[in-house]
């Protein structure tokens, strides 16, 4: 499988999904569209994975590769049927391309649990995995209206869309599971991502968090793992 990942931080990238590709023999292509690399076509690419980053997805004027990247997304999924996964933004960019919002949510920051619903619960996606589940959370904005279409799997007080179905082979997840040693530390160098932590979690909420992550590391691993493997199924 040839996979495109569109990035919008060099630090946000698959993470521990990365090993679980080399094992498998997969090949996955990153663009990093802060950076100014072009969209390419999505000829000759199986599947579209969409990371995290900084930006909302409403800010196409300081960020104008937004809009292109949505009409990319919808065109892949809608459009070709495409198997995709979006991660944080990712989550929020395939909820916009396909008809619902995002705005401004309660801040989520930590490793928190999150609670499947009955659809998560039964479905293939999330299949072998516990709830609640630990997840590292980091946002602030959150999807609000669902495309049409779109089935809630995975939700918690602060935020009711943690993660959501289109079709069969499309998931977004708000949540955060491919973390790996240095995930905490190398996102706090964003500084849009430091100033959250500290106004949520204090001036020493990075070394709490790092500490968090390195207590579920093991855990977090599996629950990447079994959803990866799930989400192949699904493709």
């Amino acid at each position: 499988m040839r996979i495109l990942v569109l990035q919008h931080e060099r630090i946000e990238h698959p993470g521990s999904l990365r090993q679980f590709l080399a094992e498998d023999g997969h090949d996955w292509t990153p663009v990093h569209l802060n950076e100014g690399q072009p969209l390419p076509a999505l000829d000759g690419f199986d599947a579209l994975w969409v990371m995290g980053g900084p930006m909302d997805v409403w800010q196409e004027a300081e960020h104008p590769w937004l809009a292109p990247e949505k009409a990319l997304i919808r065109e892949a999924v809608a459009e070709r049927g495409m198997p995709f996964l979006g991660l944080c933004l990712g989550h929020q960019l395939l909820a916009e391309a396909l008809g619902g919002s995002c705005a401004t949510g309660e801040t989520e920051i930590g490793v928190l649990d999150v609670h499947l619903t009955e659809d998560g619960a039964t479905g293939v996606f999330f299949d072998g995995i516990d709830s609640p589940l630990k997840a590292l959370q980091w946002h602030g904005a959150e999807v609000k209206v669902l495309p049409d279409g779109a089935r809630v799997l995975a939700t918690s007080p602060a935020c009711p869309v943690q993660a959501m179905a289109w079709g069969p082979r499309a998931l977004g997840m708000q949540f955060h599971l491919e973390v790996e040693g240095d995930t905490a530390e190398g996102w706090l160098a964003i500084p849009a991502y430091r100033e959250a932590l500290e106004r949520t979690l204090g001036p020493d909420g990075g070394r709490r968090l790092a500490d968090d992550c390195a207590a579920n590391i093991e855990a977090l691993r599996a629950d990447a793992e079994r959803v990866y493997i799930n989400w192949l199924q699904a493709a």
